[in-house]
C-alpha cells in the first residue's frame, strides 16, 4: 500500500518531531472566580521533545494523567498547541480543518484506545474502510481488491467473512485490527497508537503488538506506542520515553531504561508492574519507591514535579527544574534528575528533602 518513494526511504529517517511541545487547557471559572483576573489552566504537556523515525517504535510510558494521550492528539493535530513546534520531515506544520488537515492526516494516522468507540456501530466494516480509501484517493481502479488487501494486511482472513459485518459482531481484537486497517488506508508514514491493546483481553494483546511490529518492518513506519505498561514497552519498542505530570523524566534504549532505570519515577513504574518472581513485598527496595498521588496540574509543584513523592528528593529538587543529564555508558540514556548531578549530590544529601515533605503532609 505504500508508495515506491516511501518504500525506498531509509530506515531511521526522521518523519515527525515535537520540539518544546506545550499544551495548557484553560479551566472554567467558578462563580467565586468570575471577577478574578487570573485564568487557571491545566498544564497537561510542558516543553516536550520527541522524535519519530522510520522503522522505529518509540514507547511513551507513564501512569494515567501524565499527558501521554494529549501528546498523541497534539502530534495528530487534533488539539491546537499552546507552544512549541511540530515538524514533518523537518518542516513546521500548523494545520487547520479542511484540505490542509487531510493532507497531514494522510501521512500521520492515529489508532485510538477503544476500537468500539472509534468505529461507527451503524456502519459495516466495508463502509469504514471504503470511506477511508476514497477520502485519501487510495481505492485505485478496483475498490474490492483494495478492501481485501487491507484486511489481509491485518490478518483478517478470508476478507469476505468480515467486510459486511458490523463492529458489534467482531471481537475486541478484530475491531482493533479493523481500526488499524482503516489507518493504513491512508498509506501513512507515522502511526500514533494510543494504548492500542489496553482494552483487549490479555490473551490477544500480543497478537496485535506483533501485527504492529510486522507493519513497522514491512512498511517502514514510524510508530509512537503509548502505554502505561512498561513491560510491553521493553518487548515492543526500540526506544522508551517516560513521562510524569506533563514532563519527560527519562529516555533511552528500551532495554536500558527498563533494565537499568535511572529516575526514581521509572523505578516506581517498574516496581509496580506485576512480577511472578516477587510474590511478597521486597523491603530492600522500599526506599527506592515513591508514595502519594500525582500532583495537581493546575498548580504543579515547583522544581521537579516528582519531588513530593520522591524518597530521594533533595532541597534543590523542590526549587530548580531538572535538566537532561546523560547517564552511564549506554548512548542516548538520560534522566531529568538532580541525583545525577555530582555537584548537587555532594552539597545535599539525597532524601534530605523527602523527610520534610512527609512531615508537612502529616501535619
Amino acid at each position: 500500500m505504500t508508495s515506491t518513494q516511501d518504500a525506498k526511504a531509509p530506515a531511521g529517517e526522521v518523519v515527525l518531531e515535537a520540539i518544546g511541545l506545550t499544551k495548557h487547557f484553560p479551566v472554567r471559572r467558578s462563580l467565586r472566580g468570575l471577577f478574578s483576573k487570573q485564568q487557571n489552566a491545566v498544564h497537561a504537556v510542558d516543553d516536550v521533545n520527541l522524535t519519530l523515525r522510520r522503522g522505529h517504535v518509540v514507547a511513551l510510558v507513564g501512569e494515567s494523567g501524565s499527558g501521554k494521550s494529549t501528546m498523541a492528539r497534539l502530534l495528530a493535530q487534533l488539539y491546537p498547541r499552546t507552544g512549541g513546534d511540530i515538524q514533518l520531515h523537518g518542516k513546521s506544520t500548523h494545520v487547520r480543518p479542511g484540505r490542509q488537515f487531510r493532507g497531514y492526516a494522510a501521512r500521520v494516522q492515529m489508532i485510538f484506545q477503544d476500537p468500539f468507540a472509534s468505529l461507527n456501530p451503524v456502519h459495516t466494516i466495508r463502509y469504514h474502510l471504503s470511506r477511508a480509501l476514497k477520502i485519501h484517493d487510495n481505492a485505485g481502479d478496483d475498490l474490492e481488491t483494495a478492501l481485501h488487501g487491507l484486511l489481509n494486511r491485518v490478518a483478517l482472513t478470508p476478507p469476505e467473512r468480515y467486510l459486511d459485518k458490523f463492529p458489534h459482531e467482531l471481537s475486541g481484537g478484530q475491531r482493533q485490527r479493523v481500526a488499524i486497517a482503516r489507518a493504513l488506508a491512508a498509506e501513512p508514514e507515522a502511526l500514533l497508537a494510543d494504548e492500542p491493546v489496553s482494552m483487549l483481553d490479555v490473551s490477544i494483546r500480543l497478537g496485535v503488538l506483533n501485527l504492529l511490529r510486522d507493519l513497522k518492518e514491512r512498511l517502514n513506519l514510524a510508530i509512537l506506542y503509548i502505554t502505561h505498561d512498561i513491560a510491553s514497552a521493553r518487548y515492543f519498542a526500540d526506544e522508551t520515553m517516560v513521562m510524569y505530570a506533563g514532563r519527560m523524566v527519562e529516555g533511552g534504549d528500551s532495554e536500558t531504561v527498563t533494565q537499568s532505570p535511572a529516575h526514581p519515577y521509572t523505578r516506581l513504574l517498574i516496581d509496580s508492574a506485576p512480577d511472578p518472581d516477587r510474590l511478597t513485598g521486597d523491603t530492600d527496595t522500599l526506599q527506592d519507591r515513591g508514595s502519594g498521588e500525582p500532583p495537581s496540574l493546575i498548580h504543579p509543584p515547583s522544581g521537579c514535579r516528582f519531588h513530593p513523592r520522591c524518597p530521594m528528593a533533595m532541597p534543590r529538587c523542590t526549587t530548580d527544574l531538572p535538566v537532561k543529564i546523560e547517564i552511564g555508558d549506554a548512548p542516548g540514556h538520560w534522566a531529568a534528575c538532580w541525583l545525577f548531578d555530582e555537584a548537587t549530590v555532594a552539597a545535599q544529601q539525597p532524601g534530605s528533602a523527602a523527610a520534610g515533605v512527609a512531615e508537612e503532609g502529616q501535619s
